[in-house]
């Protein structure tokens, strides 16, 4: 008979959702185990938002040292080794990877590396791995099994010549030319990041702005400036009619009537991501699915009791912050400590340069839900400290009510964007009005300083501009 173990929760997947439902679970003194089919810390932490970042200081910090002169220093000869680029990114998340092994540990957490399915309610068994055929009774089952890249249809992804940004982060060498196809913020991120180490980026989007998510004004400034930066975009522009060569990618980049043939030594896929759903339910297990996303309620419950989903796979936005939100308070819900939250407000973030972030509503949704808003807006370049520092470029842009001043949303780009929007995040949770941000005194010279002014603007009585 097969072994079998009981617990009073069992996560499958261990990526932000997961290995954070599971640990919560172990502070709250509860018997835990967490599969995971490759690495604690799952896609995010391995194989998307931690390399990624790391990456792409490195890119960051070459880019300052070929201008050194602009702070009066001089820094000849400088050069980079991708290779070791690369290698610095995979030990960081290897190293973040040990991290939440031991986190696992200390919160008495059982980890199994392999594939888990849920067989049935109260019931997981592992069904790849050196664990394979072991069956773990669960009082609560957590399905948190994220998502995958999309690829394109009929397209070959080799790894070579045609990837995701997985390969990409695998690869120990730097093509000359590259087209990434989608500019999303992996899209966007990707495209600084070859760039900045001097390939030849073509960026194709087929909506009309890059970053099709963030404000309008934000994506314009973003597009004006990776252009001065050499990076061609293309919007509203599909892809078709790909050809995969022994060295080259052909492509046909289609705008309205217009059709113009596109070569690069590698494609990079980013067009966006589907529910990693495959093998994780039972065929005779009634869950109920939303587009092949794990539909459930308020508490994170799907239709069939004690079986919960966090994270991507339960559908967009799909951000590991919020994944970490969605599991933690489904653990608090299932074990009665405290109401589960669902989801409101929240940062998207994207670290190219200049970063880009932002919180609660576009300008365009506002107007399209017909509120009456004001604007408040306030430039990098009458910032102090952005000056000093020499990154003066982007701004800070908030959305108010008209009469209230209630934050509707927060927009942000330039330098160490995504560590400024968390402000906005707050303020809008504690419904915090515009005159609020404006009276709470920011340390000077900062560049939080442009969050007060932003908001001071939109009342009229921003002292720098």
């Amino acid at each position: 008979m097969a072994e079998s173990t009981e617990y009073d929760l069992v996560v499958i997947g261990g990526g932000p959702a997961g290995y954070a439902g599971a640990i919560r679970a172990g502070q709250l003194g509860k018997k835990v185990a967490c599969v995971e089919m490759e690495r604690a810390g799952g896609t995010c932490l391995n194989w998307g938002c931690i390399p990624t970042k790391a990456l792409l200081k490195s890119a960051e910090l070459y880019q300052k040292m070929k201008k050194a002169e602009v702070y009066g220093l001089s820094a000849k000869e400088i050069s980079f080794d991708i290779a070791k680029v690369m290698e610095r990114s995979r030990g960081v998340a290897a190293q973040m990877a040990k991290g939440i092994e031991f986190l696992f540990k200390k919160n008495k957490v059982e980890y199994f590396v392999g594939r888990a399915q849920v067989s049935a309610a109260g019931m997981v068994s592992i069904t790849d791995g050196e664990h394979k055929g072991k069956f773990l009774r669960a009082k609560n089952i957590l399905i948190a099994t994220g998502c995958k890249m999309r690829q394109i249809p009929g397209l070959d992804y080799d790894g070579t010549r045609v990837m995701t940004s997985r390969e990409a982060l695998a690869s120990k060498t730097l093509p000359k030319s590259v087209v990434i196809v989608g500019a999303g913020a992996i899209g966007v991120e990707f495209a600084y990041f070859y760039n900045a180490f001097g390939a030849k980026v073509t960026l194709v989007e087929m909506l009309p702005q890059i970053l099709p998510v963030e404000d309008e004004e934000v994506a314009r400034t973003l597009h004006r400036s990776f252009e001065k930066q050499g990076i061609v975009i293309h919007t509203g522009t599909k892809c078709e009619n790909f050809r995969v060569g022994k060295n080259t990618v052909k492509l046909d980049l289609v705008l309205g009537d217009k059709k113009t043939e596109l070569e690069a030594d590698v494609l990079l896929s980013a067009i966006g991501v589907v529910a990693n759903i495959e093998g994780v339910l039972a065929p005779n297990l009634r869950v109920e699915l939303d587009r092949n996303y794990v539909k459930v309620g308020d508490d994170y419950q799907t239709n069939v009791k004690g079986i919960y989903a966090a994270g991507d796979i339960i559908g967009p936005p799909w951000l590991a912050h919020i994944a970490t939100f969605e599991a933690v308070n489904a653990v608090n819900g299932m074990f009665g400590h405290g109401k589960p939250r669902r989801v409101k407000n929240f940062p998207g973030c994207t670290y190219c340069q200049p970063q880009v972030a932002s919180t609660g509503l576009t300008e365009k949704a506002a107007k399209e839900k017909g509120l009456s808003y004001k604007v408040g807006k306030f430039p990098f370049t009458a910032s102090g400290k952005a000056v000093a520092s020499a990154e003066s470029e982007g701004f800070v842009k908030v959305i108010s009510d008209a009469k209230t001043g209630e934050i509707y949303g927060a927009h942000i780009i330039g330098s160490e964007a995504t560590e400024l929007v968390a402000e906005y995040g707050l303020a809008m949770d504690l419904e915090a009005t515009v005159e609020e941000v404006h009276q709470s005194i920011h340390a000077h010279p900062t560049l939080s300083e442009a969050n007060m002014e932003a908001s001071a603007a939109s009342m009229g009585e921003a002292i720098h501009i």
